[in-house]
């Protein structure tokens, strides 16, 4: 592939490297360019451009990115349409992701030029749920080099999903005098809602006291009502081969192939098999909604997978989980009122839908709809505030005088709102633990939603997300815990975080505010109906 600065009479049927803007002209990156945008460009004063023009034996970045995602697409894996040199690879039925490590590492050491990234080994995922992205760094790749990549993806295609089978799971419940019976209800209904992704039930849950001879009896009952799955929640700890639950596996007829797993909080985890059923004698961090080392087992054999010694002890990388509030001695962590949630607003746009005038200067019950934004935020426990600029800055700085917000300039806003979203989190301090990303453009987002939104906030509960909702359907602003700031800064395009939530759908928390979630201004449309008007001159 040729590349470098070649003047605009000779760049036909080269590739735009980077977006060009001059005057009303503007060409985006990865557009071919035809007599068409030639023609604009020379009249707009352009007489050199950067382009990239491919060669024979290249691969255009979108068939490459394409055939490499298709090859290494297993079961339950399909490779949609590529762009901009990616093609993203979604899960077709729920279950749980199986991935060859070895092979994306040795398919991501075949060139520089493509790359392959998954989510983790054996992630739980939903249907349509994106679980893998091949993207070309350039914009065209070598023949040779993507036809050595297609032959070890079709080798062993390392990308599958193993689908969630409806079992009918067994419980044993273990009582003793210091267990509160309303512990033991709450434990049922959190694996209830474990189980339900898979669709997976609780067929029958047996009560018995903490003694072996009862647990084993317990045990064999429930495989011979054939469950396919038994668990065990003791009401005390396991720490030995011979306390009570791997002494009952053992009496019921049973063996016992793991206890204990290096995964906190999880530790005291136990593996049984009676008969060729499997048995989990559940550790204490089951009771917690919060993920741990239970759920990793777990949903590995709603899915029909086995799970082995191997399995087991090759778990402690990555193993180290956020600390549960059951547990002894937890981590410190900031309670709800100490927690630092910052308010990003996103005030770079160009306003393209309404056809010329910037929106955000609009007047909606006599304010500028950017100073309604600012000033909500800054009436709420959101700090700092922080207004990203980019179309139309100095006027925007000039709507938003002696305002105690701080401004974040976005060079690269034609590129999309995921630029502004990037420079606005890149801006944010070690010291803030999360942020509420808001459109400049939702009038009716007060004060008091951010705060519902910072209030429902509990990263130590499981709730890292916080998404508003109207009747159900998801909509804006979204608290992000500082965890997601990185993945944030990551994505590129004129998207948001809607791929973000789908992936993380377990650290989400929906909270419903109505109208105010789903009303932004795009369209002169929208905004007369919400009685604006643009400000005359």
């Amino acid at each position: 592939m040729k590349f470098g600065t070649v003047p605009v009479d000779d760049a036909l049927g080269g590739i735009v490297a980077h977006s060009v803007r001059a005057g009303a002209t503007f060409i985006r990156k990865g557009t071919r360019l035809g007599e068409d945008e030639i023609a604009r460009l020379k009249s707009a004063g352009v007489h050199e451009i950067v382009a990239a023009r491919l060669e024979p034996g290249d691969v255009h970045e979108d068939e490459a990115a394409h055939r490499l995602a298709a090859a290494i697409a297993g079961p339950l894996v399909a490779a949609e349409r590529p762009f901009t040199g990616r093609s993203n690879l979604h899960a077709e039925k729920a279950g749980v992701l199986v991935v060859d490590r070895a092979a994306i590492d040795a398919l991501n050491r075949v060139d520089p030029s493509l790359t392959v990234a998954t989510l983790p080994e054996f992630a739980a995922v939903e249907a349509r749920q994106m679980v893998a992205t091949v993207k070309v760094i350039p914009f065209a790749v070598p023949a040779a080099a993507l036809a050595k990549a297609e032959k070890l993806a079709r080798a062993k295609p390392p990308v599958r999903v193993a689908a969630f089978e409806p079992k009918s799971v067994g419980v044993v419940s273990t009582m003793l005098p210091s267990l509160k019976p309303s512990v033991m209800e709450k434990t049922r209904a959190l694996l209830e809602k474990r189980l339900a992704p898979a669709g997976a039930r609780v067929s029958e849950e047996r009560r018995v006291q903490h003694d072996t001879a009862a647990v084993a009896e317990a045990l064999k009952a429930l495989k011979e009502a054939g469950n396919d799955l038994l668990i065990v929640f003791g009401a005390s700890a396991v720490v030995d081969a011979r306390d009570v639950i791997p002494a009952a596996i053992v009496a019921a007829g049973g063996a016992v192939r793991q206890l204990g797993m290096p995964v906190d909080p999880g530790n005291l985890l136990v593996l049984g098999d009676l008969d060729g059923t499997p048995v989990i004698g559940a550790p204490g961090c089951a009771r917690s909604p919060k993920e741990n080392g239970f759920d990793w087992v777990l949903r590995r054999y709603l899915a029909n997978l086995d799970v082995t010694w191997e399995d087991i002890t090759g778990m402690g990388v990555g193993g180290l989980l956020m600390e549960i509030d059951s547990r002894p001695q937890p981590r410190a962590t900031p309670s709800a009122g100490e927690k630092r949630i910052a308010a990003v607003i996103l005030a770079a746009g160009e306003s393209r839908r309404m056809g010329g005038p910037n929106k955000l200067l609009a007047r909606v019950r006599e304010k500028p709809l950017v100073r309604i934004a600012a000033e909500a935020a800054l009436r709420s426990r959101a700090k700092p505030v922080v207004v990203v600029t980019g179309h139309d800055a100095e006027a925007i700085r000039r709507t938003l005088d002696k305002l105690a917000v701080r401004f974040v300039h976005n060079p690269a806003y034609a590129e999309g709102l995921s630029t502004s979203l990037r420079a606005g989190i890149s801006s944010l301090g070690p010291e803030v633990d999360g942020a509420v990303v808001l459109l400049a453009d939702m009038p009716r987002v007060t004060a008091a939603t951010i705060d519902r939104l910072i209030e429902a906030f509990q990263p130590e509960e499981g709730a890292a997300i916080v998404v508003p909702t109207v009747n159900g359907r998801r909509g804006n602003p979204v608290l992000w815990g500082r965890k997601y700031f990185a993945d944030l800064a990551s994505i590129r395009g004129d998207t948001g975080g809607r791929d973000l939530i789908a992936a993380n759908r377990i650290a989400v928390r929906e909270i419903e505010i109505g109208e105010a979630a789903a009303v932004d201004l795009d369209t002169p449309e929208a905004l007369r109906a919400e009685g604006g008007v643009f400000a005359e001159g």
